[in-house]
């Protein structure tokens, strides 16, 4: 059975945008978020809001989406928390530059707040039917 996605941090230095994804992620979908304006405060509220998954745009003033990935993936205790970047910058070669740094996936920006929450499910879902029951990537 797979783990339900319930609580997400979404990290994004625009306000408009934040704004944007609350609304469909949390008052359409229904997610529990914790909104960030940058990396250096999601890494401060992380540990304690406990996200099933990390949306993360990539340019960010204070501390990037990819130094906010690298601080996450070499904290022990927050390694393991999947996370997608949404960016504009998203060419082939950058999305494949996003994923071999351990992000699952990437959404371009701009996004169509309607579908937002499809897309993150689907994502996620694709994910966990890779995981074995004791959560283990299977290869």
């Amino acid at each position: 059975m797979t783990k339900p996605l319930q609580r997400i941090t979404y990290v994004e230095d625009d306000h408009d945008i934040r704004a944007i994804a609350e609304l469909a992620l949390g008052t359409l979908a229904g997610y529990t978020l914790d909104l960030c304006a940058n990396g250096k405060e999601a890494m401060e509220t992380i540990p304690s809001f406990q996200p099933d998954l990390v949306l993360l745009d990539v340019m960010m003033p204070i501390m990037d989406g990819v130094e906010t990935l690298n601080r996450l993936k070499s904290t022990p205790e927050l390694a393991d928390i999947p996370v997608i970047f949404m960016t504009a910058k998203a060419q082939r070669h950058e999305v494949q530059a996003y994923k071999d740094r351990g992000a699952l996936d990437v959404i371009t920006k701009p996004f169509d707040p309607t579908e937002l929450p499809a897309h993150v499910q689907k994502i996620w879902n694709r994910q966990m039917s890779q995981n074995d029951p004791a959560g283990r990537t299977v290869p």
